[in-house]
């Protein structure tokens, strides 16, 4: 029987860097793996995906500006380079990083044998202080007749397919619907999307979301909106779905993009009294009620399930572990309100309430909206794109609850905004951080303003 200090199961983002974390600060440290070290998001979510929006985008931004020319999407340049991106669905560039810190990578499928005892490959291995569970999570398929048969794509395929279907079915217009939907009816596929919400992104602002769809139908997606398909057949190479409407869709492929859920089927739970198949309860620390050596992080405990929410829950845990005193995150951009990107063409960047989850919560903020682009700035980054940026404050503490933007290139602006709500920053202080001029950070201006006029 092998020993380490922790085990680690799951080679994703927030077991990678918990592993690491951990060697680093002295600990004997194994993380397996039963398929590939880097996990979902390098090789089949946010890094491929991103190589597949981003020509459009670039495309369309090139087009807004004078002087730039105007082209079209390379579809078979496009696919080379996501290849690239996700090294051909080869781990090895990812090793190196854990073996330089002195992390073993035991390959093969992991299940809970006892306490603090984890099998691999027949064999048992004992983790002296803890176990820590970031296994991830995987497509849900909803229970449709005859979905299952039908042998849809789900995200793996989504992001990894080598041509674009002639015609692709895609249910859920959530970020991962949306952005494939933007991504391949560029690449030359016709898309329907369908979403059984009254909008796509139906957890985002209104705004957001009819914006959007306008961008969407624009580029020619059939945007199905308050529909769910009832029934799915595939027949004679096409797949053909049916909506609560009774109307009929068909395409060449179906992708499912309407949920997903943690991947603790086959860990060995039951045996310590959780259920396989559902998420893992842990508090912000990652630690498991019940069994003070376990700890979940990451999607598998459903908290908040963004790549980035998983790594900082890992270096929470990672400080807890090495006998720091971590502070866990305040609540208010933690879980849902966590900052979050949809890469579509507008983007959609927010962190903090919306002002749905606003009411929800029993708040009244004050709604300050104005245009992205309406500034200097905005006549050389996204020219006469729609964009627009709400900020909802707080009326008594005078602070940041909530920011959403939306336009081109939106995305790295996002990080201001989650400064100023976590950090809880009083907008009499904000109006002293003065945005570079021709810069669309000016928008900031509009909410200093916009505050000192409600007084």
């Amino acid at each position: 029987m092998a020993t380490f200090d922790v085990i680690v199961i799951g080679a994703g983002p927030a077991g990678e860097v918990v592993a690491g974390q951990l060697a680093e600060g002295g600990l004997e440290v194994a993380v397996v793996e039963e398929h590939l070290v880097g996990g979902e998001c390098s090789f089949y979510a946010c890094m491929p995906s991103k190589a597949l929006v981003r020509p459009p985008e670039i495309t369309a931004e090139a087009g807004r500006i004078p002087g730039a020319g105007t082209g079209s999407v390379d579809a078979s340049a496009t696919l080379a380079r996501r290849d690239e991106v996700i090294h051909g669905l080869d781990d090895a560039g990812q090793l190196p990083w854990l073996e330089d810190r002195g992390v073993t990578v035991l390959r093969g499928h992991a299940t809970l044998a006892g306490e603090r005892q984890v099998e691999v490959a027949g064999e048992t291995h004992e983790a002296r202080r803890a176990v820590v569970l970031a296994t991830g999570s995987t497509t849900a398929l909803p229970p449709i007749d005859g979905l299952a048969d039908a042998r849809p794509w789900t995200n793996r395929e989504a992001t990894t397919a080598k041509t674009a279907p002639g015609r692709l079915l895609i249910m859920g217009a959530g970020a991962v619907g949306s952005e494939m939907a933007y991504a391949w009816q560029s690449l030359g596929s016709q898309v329907t999307l369908i979403e059984g919400e009254r909008h796509v992104l139906p957890n985002e602002e209104v705004f957001a979301c009819e914006q959007v769809t306008h961008a969407l139908e624009a580029l020619g997606v059939d945007v199905r909106t308050g529909q769910r398909a009832t029934r799915v057949a595939r027949a004679d190479g096409a797949v053909t779905a049916t909506l609560t409407d009774g109307s009929t869709v068909e395409g060449d492929e179906l992708l499912v993009a309407t949920g997903r859920r943690a991947r603790t089927e086959e860990l060995g739970l039951d045996r310590l009294g959780l259920e396989p198949g559902k998420p893992v309860k842990a508090d912000r620390l990652g630690r498991v009620e019940g069994a003070p050596w376990l700890h979940a992080i990451g999607d598998v405990n459903a908290h908040a399930p963004w790549t980035h929410m998983g790594k900082a829950q890992a270096r929470l845990l990672a400080d807890h572990l090495l006998g720091h005193d971590p502070a866990p995150p305040p609540p208010h951009a933690d879980g849902p309100l966590s900052p979050r990107v949809t890469f579509t063409d507008p983007q959609v960047a927010a962190v903090g309430h919306t002002t749905k989850t606003a009411d929800r919560a029993g708040l009244d903020p004050l709604v300050i909206d104005a245009p992205t682009g309406g500034n200097a700035g905005g006549s050389f980054v996204g020219k006469g794109a729609e964009g627009t940026t709400r900020f909802l404050v707080d009326r008594d503490r005078g602070t940041l609850i909530g920011v959403t933007m939306t336009g081109p290139e939106v995305a790295e602006a996002l990080h201001a905004a989650t400064i100023a709500v976590v950090a809880q920053v009083p907008v009499e202080t904000l109006q002293h951080a003065i945005p570079a001029f021709p810069t669309r950070s000016e928008v900031w201006l509009q909410l200093t303003e916009g505050y000192r006029r409600s007084r």
